[in-house]
């Protein structure tokens, strides 16, 4: 790789750093109430002062950190999971993350008469994790071992099968469900600072784990046979890859609900600026997502002002069209 070219991701990364942080300003700025930029320091310095400072502090911080983390999940958990199963229209929902989060509120609020995204996190988490270990234990059996084919075919499977048991026990119970409504449709609304604080450590060493094993996701988009001849541990890559996806997408599913898009648009994005390298893929898709995610969530509150549009069905407008001039291009589409 060339000098020139080198400079000119690090130029770019610099650019999308720059962005997320104008990005996270007018989040914080914008919404139902606009807020001047030079009251939004005060607000944080101050925040048991004015509503404006109320307004600052108690609701569009935790927004605005959750869009960080989320994004940053959902971005590397599809870009991890599009290098390991090789197919460029793979996100978190291939492996059942989505649909085992869901499952796991389903029944806690029906079996355990819990309420409220604070205490759903944990339950949904652990649906995510349950699903994506079934997922990887069905995908592994047999002769051949857990193919890229193999873990996409089993992830549909038993993402639909729990898809399907989730709207049972929903209907079942509909009164019940009605304040989860946001939260299936994917939002940042609602939880508190401290649900944040939950999933930051699983998200952080989800992506420790996703960049440390950049380099050998390289080798294995070359092929198996050749991946091991080069010296890289095709069966564990993939391991940590599952890994690193469960704890990305099923934290980041735990907190905002199934959002979709981020995990299958950003690592194109990210590819047509980096080239196929997979260390620049992770490291632009780190950034990335939570720039997506946070132009979707200011968009959803202005488009329906007063009301708001959850991000969730922003993503699903914002993504589309981009991802469909991306995937015209081949460059953009080629793993």
């Amino acid at each position: 790789m060339t000098a020139q070219r080198r400079a000119r991701r690090r130029l770019g990364l610099g650019g999308g750093i720059l962005l997320l942080v104008v990005l996270a300003i007018a989040s914080l700025a914008i919404g139902s109430k606009d807020i001047p930029f030079d009251q939004i320091w005060p607000a944080l310095l101050d925040p048991t002062g004015s509503d404006t400072a109320l307004i600052v502090t108690g609701l569009r911080v935790p927004r605005t950190v959750l869009g960080v983390l989320v994004g940053a999940a959902l971005g590397v958990a599809g870009a991890l999971i599009q290098a390991f199963t090789r197919n460029p229209l793979a996100d978190p929902g291939v492996l059942g993350v989505n649909a085992g989060a869901a499952l796991g509120v389903s029944v806690s609020i029906v079996f355990l008469g819990l309420e409220g995204i604070g205490q759903l996190v944990w339950p949904a988490l652990i649906g995510a994790v349950v699903a994506t270990v079934g997922v990887y234990a069905v995908g592994r059996s047999g002769r051949s071992g857990a193919t890229p084919i193999r873990m996409t075919l089993a992830g549909v499977g038993i993402g639909a099968v729990l898809a399907g048991i989730t709207s049972a026990i929903s209907l079942s119970n509909p009164q019940r469900f009605h304040s989860m409504l946001g939260w299936s449709a994917g939002t940042l609304v609602g939880p508190p600072l401290s649900t944040s604080g939950v999933i930051a450590p699983l998200v952080g060493v989800g992506l420790v784990v996703a960049l440390g094993i950049s380099r050998d996701l390289n080798a294995l988009g070359l092929g198996e046979d050749l991946a091991s001849s080069l010296g890289s541990r095709v069966v564990v890559t993939r391991s940590l890859a599952v890994l690193a996806v469960t704890l990305l997408a099923g934290a980041a599913t735990a907190a905002a609900g199934p959002i979709g898009f981020i995990g299958l648009m950003v690592p194109h994005v990210a590819r047509w600026i980096t080239g196929p390298d997979q260390r620049w893929i992770m490291a632009y898709s780190v950034v990335l997502g939570p720039c997506v995610l946070l132009l979707s969530d200011i968009v959803g509150r202005i488009v329906m002002r007063p009301a708001e549009l959850p991000v969730g069905i922003v993503t699903a407008f914002v993504g589309a069209p981009i991802l469909i001039s991306l995937a015209r291009r081949s460059k953009a589409s080629a793993l």
